[in-house]
């Protein structure tokens, strides 16, 4: 896994601004989740962005949406205009080892919400006490094929709605 992500990385070829940039116009953040997170900071919910991605470029996406401030752990780069080099964070396939941090919380005492739809969130969606799952992506497909009970969703305002109706 290690060996492909860095392959995947080395294929990038421009500096960090130019990638930045080209990643701004292509990748669409959720128009509901700067409303998520202020709900969830207002009900003192502590947010935490486990990613199997790149820090500074989930930064900068957050930043550009007005919550850059959230807690993020996620893999480091080393931007190179003849290739990247992803800067892994941990032992883990990916570099993040989402399942540790869920548990981790809950061992804290805090109760889990896992919100996720890829691959590297199964694990960790298993561990939390409560999980969502993107509607038509993998975690969702894993986890009904395993009978583990989840909730679905398309957006963070679905998330919201839910929430709010299981608070009643």
């Amino acid at each position: 896994m290690r060996d492909v992500l860095q392959a995947e990385a080395g294929l990038v070829r421009g500096s960090y601004a130019e990638i930045t940039a080209l990643l701004r116009r292509a990748i669409r953040v959720d128009p509901s989740f700067a409303d998520f997170v202020a709900v969830c900071r207002a009900r003192g919910a502590e947010i935490t962005i486990v990613s199997s991605g790149i820090e500074p470029i989930v930064r900068d996406r957050l930043d550009e949406i007005g919550v850059g401030e959230i807690a993020i752990v996620a893999n480091g780069i080393e931007p190179d205009p003849n290739g990247w080099r992803i800067v892994f964070r941990g032992d883990a396939a990916n570099g993040t080892d989402k399942q540790a941090l869920v548990l981790a919380a809950r061992a804290a005492g805090s109760r889990t919400l896992f919100i996720g739809d890829g691959r590297s969130d199964y694990a960790a969606a298993i561990a939390a006490d409560t999980r969502f799952a993107k509607r038509g992506y993998p975690l969702a497909r894993y986890l009904t094929e395993r009978g583990i009970d989840f909730i679905s969703y398309s957006s963070f305002a679905e998330v919201l709605r839910t929430l709010d109706a299981l608070s009643r």
